[in-house]
C-alpha cells in the first residue's frame, strides 16, 4: 500500500465550518507520531471540492468525507494509520 493521501478543503465554506480545527488535528497527529509530509504521507490543502453543503470536507485516498468534525478527523487518521496506537 502506498502513502496515505490527505487533501483538506480550505474553501471558505469548509474552512468556516470547521476545517480550521481539522487542519490542527492533522498537524498535531503528524507531530505526535513523527509523520512527515512527502515521506510518511502526502498531505495537502485544496480549494473548493464542490460539495460545500456537506462540509467541512476532507479527501483521504480518493474518498471524500463530509461533515468532518475533529473527533471524526482523528478517527479517520487512526483508521488510515493502523500501525500507530
Amino acid at each position: 500500500m502506498g502513502k496515505v493521501q490527505i487533501c483538506i478543503c480550505l474553501g471558505s465554506s469548509c474552512f468556516a465550518r470547521g476545517n480550521e480545527k481539522n487542519l490542527q488535528v492533522i498537524e498535531d497527529f503528524m507531530a505526535e507520531h513523527n509523520l512527515q509530509d512527502g515521506i510518511d504521507l502526502d498531505f495537502g490543502c485544496c480549494l473548493c471540492q464542490g460539495a460545500c453543503a456537506g462540509g467541512p470536507n476532507v479527501t483521504i485516498n480518493g474518498k471524500t468525507y463530509g461533515n468532518v468534525d475533529p473527533g471524526m478527523m482523528l478517527e479517520l487518521l487512526r483508521k488510515n494509520f493502523p500501525e500507530i496506537k
